[in-house]
């Protein structure tokens, strides 16, 4: 007998589908093709100079270039915390941060370390596309709460106790959301939020879009709207997407003390410290003002309103008012099996790649997140390839007949 070659529980993993589609549209473009990408969430913006420079001096500090601890530098562990008493009112202590490298590994250890093979978790549909695997290999099971436009996307309490079993051990609560741009509103958040306690639930929070709400929307973190949560909630959160430092790589998670002190023995073993240089360049992020925040925020707003104007003028498609992070989350259902040049896509992602190859715009269909039926475009990149981008999207499906 042959035994194969990857384990079952990897080869269950799926690629990332943002990834995917942004190394596809990586790739057209390197062969000279003139496509402009909605697939990554990556602000089109360079990192904040004053961050910059401090990573150099850190490069040439001889004290960066050895080990340090495991669940990150003393400095930054504190000054995320100082940062989350600022921006969301939740007091912790450095004792309950653990720096991770990026927000991923904030949710892949968040999981590990609460769940069991059995556990159930409850996910509120359209979902990010790591959720489910982080899920999958800690031995979770997702149970889905699917939401759609006539809700903005957002998620009632009858929905979740519809979706509660006596094997539910956390919920998994988003807000701002990605892929949607949902918003809970602070009544909403407490009364998720109470229905947890009730039910003596985790609630896994990912906070990493709490600076990038719009209108008349406010971020309102779970853990401080209701404090009886008590040492049941896990804040995720990175710098990545309000310092635009994708690439850099530093995450948190932040939690109950024995649930850190287990994610670090975790993460002791899988990567050791993140990157010192990194970790600097997130210690000047974290304790400088929100004024370079102000300025992204600004041109996502006005990129928002542009987008979502666009895409609802299209015959077909159907665009709520994404109200945080920078995803738009349109319905494209009304179009699926018309003709499209002799050809009929019957699914979203059949849709994609064939706006794909026949607009070379690059954009990731609904099914990478739960919902088919839908895509998701991401706003962060320049205005001009915006309009452009959705200008051809709108030219191609006005040709359908």
């Amino acid at each position: 007998m042959t035994r194969p070659r990857i384990s079952a529980r990897i080869s269950a993993i799926s690629e990332s589908a943002t990834l995917a589609v942004d190394a596809k549209a990586k790739a057209m473009k390197a062969a000279g093709r003139p496509v402009i990408g909605f697939g990554a969430g990556e602000p089109d913006f360079a990192t904040p100079g004053y961050i910059v420079e401090a990573a150099v001096e850190a490069a040439r500090n001889p004290r960066f270039h050895k080990y340090t601890p495991a669940g990150g530098l003393p400095e930054l562990k504190q000054a995320i915390a100082d940062k989350t008493l600022r921006d969301s009112g939740y007091q912790v202590g450095a004792a309950q941060v653990l720096v991770t490298n990026g927000g991923k590994q904030a949710v892949y250890q968040a999981f590990a370390t609460l769940l069991d093979p059995g556990d159930e978790v409850v996910v509120i549909a359209p979902y990010w596309t790591t959720y489910p695997e982080a899920i999958k290999l800690a031995g979770g099971v997702q149970v889905d709460v699917v939401t759609d436009e006539t809700t903005g996307y957002l998620a009632s309490v009858e929905q979740l106790e519809a979706a509660r079993t006596d094997r539910t051990k956390v919920l998994l609560f988003v807000s701002p959301s990605n892929p949607t741009g949902a918003v809970y509103s602070p009544e909403q958040v407490e009364a998720i939020g109470r229905w947890a306690v009730e039910h003596d639930l985790w609630v896994v929070t990912d906070e990493i879009y709490e600076h990038l709400t719009y209108g008349d929307a406010t971020f309102a973190s779970i853990a401080t709207v209701v404090p009886e949560l008590g040492d049941k909630v896990v804040v995720l959160n990175g710098v990545a997407k309000t310092y635009a430092m994708t690439g850099w790589r530093v995450g948190w998670l932040i939690g109950p003390k024995d649930v850190v002190k287990a994610a670090t023995n975790l993460q002791s073993h899988a990567t050791s410290n993140v990157s010192n240089v990194a970790q600097i360049a997130a210690l000047a992020a974290v304790t400088g003002d929100l004024s370079a925040v102000a300025e992204m925020r600004e041109a996502f707003d006005r990129r928002r309103r542009t987008m979502v104007r666009m895409l609802n003028e299209i015959p077909g498609v159907l665009c709520p008012e994404p109200l945080g992070a920078f995803y738009a989350y349109p319905s494209v259902k009304e179009l699926l099996g018309k003709d499209f040049g002799g050809r009929r896509p019957q699914t979203s992602a059949e849709l994609a790649e064939l706006i794909l190859e026949e607009a070379e715009v690059a954009l990731v269909p609904g099914e990478a997140f739960g919902t088919p039926g839908y895509f998701r475009l991401s706003y962060a990149l320049g205005d001009d390839d915006l309009i452009e981008g959705v200008g051809r999207i709108a030219k191609f499906l006005g040709e359908s007949h």
